[in-house]
């Protein structure tokens, strides 16, 4: 609930700001083009999951890439069709994203540990002493 209400105010400041200057008709063209865009992507997935999938057997992914990908094409498509210009934005920056991960580009994100995400190399145990005595 914290996260909805500061996104609901993003969201309606910008569609304001953005609104005012283009005018009614072009904020009505926008969430149209945006909607059908949406809609498109959406419609669309499973071609863009079955090239993902293609990539992920043939080794050139992983599976924390294929799910990062699957995850980010589907909320970017869903964003785009949610009317806002802020959610729009962030449904741009989605796809993006999804898009550098489908050309082989990853951003390099920390796990909860502070480590990087990508080192498979490194096994992390936790060693405990016995006293044989």
């Amino acid at each position: 609930m914290l996260i909805i209400i500061p996104y609901l105010l993003l969201e309606l400041y910008f569609s304001l700001a953005v609104g005012s200057k283009i005018g009614f008709f072009g904020s009505v063209i926008w969430i149209v083009v945006t909607f059908i865009i949406g809609m498109g992507l959406l419609k669309n997935a499973h071609l863009s999951i079955l090239n993902s999938l293609t990539s992920l057997s043939s080794g050139r992914f992983n599976i924390d890439t294929f799910h990062d990908f699957a995850t980010f094409y589907f909320l970017g498509a869903i964003l785009l069709i949610i009317p806002g210009v802020f959610s729009d934005f962030l449904g741009v920056v989605a796809l993006l994203y999804s898009l550098f991960l489908q050309m082989g580009i990853s951003l390099p994100f920390k796990n909860s540990r502070g480590g990087d995400k990508k080192r498979d190399d490194i096994i992390d145990v936790e060693i405990i002493e016995c006293d044989k005595r």
